[in-house]
Formats: C-alpha cells, sequence, structure tokens
C-alpha cells in the first residue's frame, strides 16, 4: 500500500478553470496534474489540481495574477 502524502490541492467552480491551471503550470514549470477531486472537498465542477505541498505559495501567488477563479485551496494527505 502506497504512503499517503500531504499534498496542496485547489478546486474549480468550472472545467475551463482547471484545464487554464493546467496550461499554467505547465508553462511556469509547476510539477501536478488534474484528477477528479475527493469527495472531502467541494469543487463544483468535479476536477482538482494536485501539486506538491512545497509548491503551495507559488501557486496562490501565481493563480492570483493570473486571474483564474480558485473555489478553494487544501492541504490533504492523498
Amino acid at each position: 500500500m502506497r504512503e499517503k502524502k500531504l499534498h496542496f490541492v485547489v478546486t474549480f467552480y468550472t472545467t475551463a478553470e482547471a484545464v487554464a491551471t493546467e496550461r499554467l503550470c505547465k508553462t511556469l514549470g509547476i510539477s501536478g496534474k488534474l484528477f477528479s477531486a475527493p469527495r472531502s472537498v467541494s469543487a463544483d465542477c468535479g476536477i482538482a489540481w494536485k501539486s506538491e505541498i512545497e509548491n503551495k505559495e507559488r501557486l496562490i501567488d501565481e493563480l492570483s495574477k493570473s486571474g483564474i477563479e480558485v473555489q478553494g485551496f487544501h492541504e490533504l494527505e492523498l
């Protein structure tokens, strides 16, 4: 069984915002991936972005500058 690690998870209202985040992160070299949002968090579109916890501050800053609307930020063991 895989050991759970703390991750930074971003949830979205729309799929378009989730895909825009994926594009932004690829452009900026921020690692992570889109995945089905866990039931423990609210994501209207059902998709979330998962990244290493070390990327938290940079990701929040870059999303804020980009104008991408997020539903929430979460720290989860996945």
